[in-house]
């Protein structure tokens, strides 16, 4: 049986998904170190020196058809300056969450991660024809919060003692969601972000 959803690349202005492969670790393992991200306890962003074991386990997850996985490039110079996921997958009722996503300190505010939510969202609703695509985060992420809420995602409620975390706290996940009927008016938001001018 083929996997849902198929693999493919997207590209668009300032950003290309391209599926990830251990091409991009040199690229990924400087990613990880532009702001010591991986310090960030309520999150799961790998150490420099863990981005290879973390790229084969995506791998592998896609394997068994649990995820797809990309790595974010850079269109300004082809460097791979994170990782997104396509995750969650549940073929039979065409959902699937974007997640497991972080980027360089470098680039968080720039259009790159607009752009990446976009085409990723862009092909969920038009190619996969999914009825919903999900969000989630620690619920004391205030920075993903605010960034998912600004994408258009509705906020479904609280995970609560949802995962044991590597410091051994209980993450309550806050959970978001776009659904079909919502896409058209989340498309022209994020296309009007993407095009209004940066003061």
């Amino acid at each position: 049986m083929a996997q849902w959803p198929d693999s493919v690349s997207i590209e668009g202005n300032h950003v290309c998904l391209a599926l990830l492969d251990p091409s991009h670790e040199n690229d990924l393992r400087e990613a990880a170190a532009d702001g010591d991200l991986h310090r960030l306890w309520y999150t799961k962003i790998p150490e420099p020196d863990d981005v290879a074991a973390e790229i084969q386990r995506r791998l592998a997850m896609r394997e068994v058809g649990s995820v797809l996985p990309f790595a974010v490039l850079n269109k300004t110079d082809g460097k791979a300056v994170g990782m997104t996921t396509y995750m969650n997958i549940d073929a039979a009722n065409r959902r699937l969450e974007i997640g497991a996503t972080w980027y360089r300190q470098s680039v968080q505010k720039s259009p790159l991660n607009t752009e990446c939510k976009l085409l990723l969202l862009r092909h969920a609703f038009t190619q996969l024809d999914c009825i919903a695509v999900e969000f989630r985060t620690h619920v004391i992420n205030e920075q993903s919060r605010r960034a998912i809420e600004r994408l258009g995602a509705k906020f479904d409620g609280v995970l609560r003692s949802h995962m044991i975390m590597a410091n051994g706290t209980i993450r309550d996940t806050a959970v978001y969601s776009i659904i079909a009927q919502e896409w058209p008016t989340v498309e022209a938001h994020l296309n009007w972000q993407l095009e209004k001018p940066r003061g």
